[in-house]
């Protein structure tokens, strides 16, 4: 078994700087688990943890059933890719695979057939005499993967491996990489700081925040079932729209008003949770593609008026940049939507995927 799980487990530097705090958290046996935030958020911290490279604070971590806080890290049967490659500039390919093995007294012929066998598999046998500073960032980086798979590792763990290559790359390799672990049914553990990355390619996704975990959910889950703003902003390209809103109750009805420039009556569960909140300020998200420009006649009861300001052209939609009374926001649509800057339009917002937030807490009170 190589499931991971952390127990109230923080990491304290010099200082009192705290890079984690109490992070209770259970990676499952060959799940594909991404840890995501912005920079400083804990996320590297959190894997160099589980490699043994950062020393625990507080609390327990357990790689299968053994508790590991004191154990050296290459008895943890764990296997890094770092950002950088670590590839040995002296050596060939084929002795940057084998040296792992080597330094573990593999006999020469075993170290020969899985070496071979992984080069044959990231498609890099033709490279094992080169050395590193004759391959492209995409083969360094299989390089990299090879190193570590030939040792046959519980888990994996990948420090923001695709960082450094083109935005092409970087796009074949996520799918190369999400084949890689369906082929080696092993744990997967990948820190990014790229959005993107952690959409299309996790089991589940860890949003991480100034060392707490903010959210572990599914990407679908995350997207549409954000647990407080901060998750809610940083899921998603371009980032959820935001904006303030007072509670109403008349006659019954649940009304949420936009600074009294437009407002809008709410139906079903969204009245009913948000009653509570009758006389407050609540934020109001919507997602951009929920945003649309209604064509002439179409009826809505989630109407206003915005200017254009600018437009971006995306190929296949178009980012129109508005100021809605004073607020701005974001649509995104079609690029056959006729749209003209410095012009004032009617918008409509899609109200069933309009998200609602407590503003104090910053927590999710419906979607």
């Amino acid at each position: 078994m190589a499931s991971i799980t952390f127990k109230n487990v923080s990491k304290v530097y010099p200082g009192d700087v705290k890079a984690v705090t109490d992070l209770n958290l259970e990676i499952k046996d060959k799940e594909f688990v991404i840890l995501v935030g912005p920079s400083g958020c804990g996320k590297s911290t959190t894997l160099r943890m589980i490699a043994g490279l950062e020393e625990i604070t507080q609390g327990e971590l357990y790689i299968g059933d053994r508790l590991v806080n004191d154990v050296h890290p290459k008895d943890r049967d764990i296997a890094m890719v770092f950002q950088n490659y670590a590839l040995y500039p002296h050596m060939t390919v084929y002795k940057n695979m084998a040296f792992g093995l080597q330094l573990r007294k593999v006999p020469k012929d075993e170290i020969k057939r899985r070496v071979t066998e992984v080069a044959k598999i990231l498609d890099i046998e033709h490279l094992l005499d080169r050395k590193p500073k004759a391959l492209s960032g995409g083969q360094r980086q299989r390089v990299a993967l090879g190193r570590a798979m030939v040792r046959n590792p519980q888990v994996f763990l990948l420090d923001e491996p695709l960082s450094n290559l083109d935005a092409k790359l970087r796009t074949a390799m996520r799918s190369e990489l999400i084949k890689l672990h369906k082929r080696l049914e092993t744990t997967f553990v990948y820190v990014t700081h790229d959005q993107i990355e952690a959409m299309t390619m996790g089991d589940r996704i860890v949003v991480m925040n100034d060392g707490f975990m903010q959210q572990v959910d599914t990407p679908q889950n995350l997207y549409n079932y954000p647990a407080n703003l901060f998750v809610a902003g940083f899921i998603g390209a371009p980032q959820m729209n935001f904006l303030d809103a007072i509670v109403k109750v008349e006659g019954g009805e649940t009304i949420v008003d936009f600074s009294g420039n437009y407002q809008f009556t709410l139906t079903g569960e969204k009245a009913h949770k948000l009653k509570p909140y009758a006389g407050k300020v609540v934020v109001a998200g919507i997602r951009p593609e929920n945003i649309k420009i209604p064509e002439a006649g179409e009826l809505s009861d989630y109407k206003t008026k915005a200017l254009v300001e600018i437009t971006e052209l995306m190929g296949s939609e178009i980012y129109v940049y508005l100021d809605c009374y004073g607020e701005k926001l974001i649509c995104r649509t079609p690029s056959d939507t006729i749209v003209t800057p410095d012009s004032r339009i009617e918008i409509a917002f899609d109200i069933n995927k309009m998200h609602f937030f407590d503003k104090e807490t910053e927590k999710a009170i419906c979607h």
